[in-house]
C-alpha cells in the first residue's frame, strides 16, 4: 500500500467536496464486458459472513438496490470460510455472472477466481475490502478508512478530556494507561484503520500524556484474526491478568470494530470494572451495530464510527450500472488505494464519530435506526 499520511489527511479534508464534483479519468473496464446487454444481468455478490450486522445490512441493501434497477442477484456469505467464498465465486461465473462485487475475507486468496473472472470479461468491484495482489480488480468501494481511525483516536482522546469535542486541548493531562487493539491482519482496511489512529496517538504516547502499559504497540501483535470477539476478549482478559494485576487502572482502549468493543467491555466486567467506583474505560468502536449503541446508552462503550451502509451500497450499484452500461463509473481517488499489483480507482465515502450526545441525530433522524430499536 502507497498510502501516504499526507495524502491521507488531504484526502479526509477534501473528501465532502470530491464526492458531489469528481469522477475518475481511468479506463480500466473492458467496455465490451455486458455494454449493451445488461438488462436484467445476472450480478454475484460475496459477503464474508452473518455473524457481523453490518455485513447482513449490506447484502440487503445491494440486493434490494440491485434487483430494482432489474439486475438478478445470486447473494451469497461465506461465514468467514476462505474455501467457502472462492467456491461461491467459482459457481458465480459459472453461472454467468455479468460482474462481481466481492467483499473479500482475505484479499489475497482469490488470485484465480479473478483470472477467471477477467478471462470471461466479468468485471470486478471490490466492496469495502480491497483484494489484493492481483490485477484483475477493476474498481473499489469503501470509506475513508485512514480517517476512520483518525476518528477512533480522536474520539478516545475525547472521552478522556485530553481534547474538546471541537478538537482543541483538554483539562486533562494524563497520564492515562490504554490498550491497543487492531482488525484482521488479512483484511486490508484494518492497517489504514490502525495507521490512521496512531497518527494520533502516537503524538501523545511520545510525550507521555498516553501510556500503553502493556507495551504491546504493533500492529501485528494488537491485531485480531477475523475480527472475532471471543479472540478480543481473551486478549483483554490476558492484558488485565497479565499487566493489571497490581491495582492499575485502564483508562482507554482503542478498538476498531464494534464486535471487538463487546467482547472487551466483557472482560473488564468480569474484571470489576463498570461499577461507580470503577467505570469501564473509554473504549471506541466502529459500524454503529445495535448492541454497542446500546451499549453507548448504557454508558458503557464510548463511541463508535457511523459509515451508513446504504450509501456504500447505493455508489456500489451506481457503480455496478455503469460497467455494465460500458461506462467509466465515478470515483474520488487514483492514488492511494494501491493492492500490491495496481491501483485500484476508488469511491470513498464519508464517516461520523457517535457518541451519546449525538446518536440520534446521526442514527435515528436519518432513519437507520429507529428509537424502538435502541431501547
Amino acid at each position: 500500500m502507497k498510502l501516504s499520511r499526507m495524502g491521507a489527511v488531504v484526502s479526509a479534508a477534501v473528501l465532502a467536496t470530491s464526492l458531489a464534483a469528481c469522477g475518475s479519468s481511468e479506463k480500466t473496464v473492458d467496455k465490451k464486458a455486458g455494454a449493451g446487454d445488461s438488462a436484467g444481468a445476472l450480478i454475484g455478490v460475496t459477503m464474508p459472513t452473518r455473524s457481523s450486522e453490518r455485513w447482513i445490512s449490506d447484502g440487503d441493501n445491494l440486493k434490494k438496490q440491485l434487483e430494482a434497477l432489474g439486475y438478478q442477484v445470486d447473494l451469497q456469505y461465506a461465514e468467514d470460510k476462505i474455501p467457502t467464498q472462492t467456491q461461491q465465486l467459482d459457481n458465480q461465473i459459472t453461472k454467468g455472472a455479468k460482474l462481481l462485487i466481492i467483499a473479500s475475507i482475505d484479499g489475497t486468496t482469490l488470485t484465480s477466481q479473478l483470472e477467471n473472472a477477467k478471462a470471461n470479461k466479468i468485471p470486478v468491484i471490490a466492496y469495502d475490502r480491497l483484494i489484493r495482489k492481483s490485477p484483475n480488480v477493476d474498481f473499489y468501494a469503501t470509506f475513508d478508512n485512514f480517517k476512520v481511525g483518525v476518528q477512533q483516536a480522536t474520539s478516545l482522546l475525547t472521552g478522556l478530556k485530553v481534547l474538546k469535542a471541537d478538537g482543541s486541548a483538554g483539562d486533562a493531562k494524563g497520564p492515562f494507561n490504554i490498550e491497543l487493539f487492531a482488525g484482521s491482519p488479512d483484511d486490508n482496511n484494518a492497517t489504514f484503520f490502525f495507521n490512521g489512529a496512531m497518527s494520533v496517538l502516537k503524538p501523545k504516547i511520545d510525550d507521555g500524556t498516553l501510556v500503553v502499559k502493556s507495551k504491546q504497540t504493533d500492529f501485528k501483535t494488537v491485531a485480531i484474526l477475523r475480527w472475532k470477539a471471543q479472540v478480543a476478549q481473551d486478549r483483554m482478559e490476558n492484558l488485565l491478568t497479565s499487566t493489571y494485576r497490581s491495582g492499575a487502572k485502564v483508562d482507554g482502549v482503542l478498538s476498531p470494530y464494534d464486535g471487538l468493543s463487546i467482547g472487551i467491555l466483557s472482560a473488564l466486567k468480569s474484571n470489576g470494572y463498570g461499577t461507580s467506583a470503577k467505570p469501564y474505560p473509554i473504549v471506541t468502536g466502529q459500524d454503529a451495530e445495535q448492541a454497542s449503541v446500546k451499549s453507548i446508552l448504557l454508558d458503557e462503550q464510548y463511541s463508535t464510527i457511523y459509515k451508513d451502509t446504504r450509501e456504500l451500497a447505493k455508489t456500489t450499484v451506481e457503480m455496478a450500472d455503469a460497467v455494465l452500461k460500458g461506462q467509466t463509473p465515478k470515483t474520488n481517488n487514483t492514488t492511494d488505494y494501491d493492492n500490491g499489483v495496481k491501483v485500484v480507482p476508488s469511491m470513498l465515502l464519508d464517516s461520523v464519530i457517535v457518541d451519546k450526545s449525538n446518536y440520534k441525530k446521526e442514527l435515528v433522524d436519518s432513519g437507520y435506526y429507529t428509537e424502538a430499536q435502541l431501547k
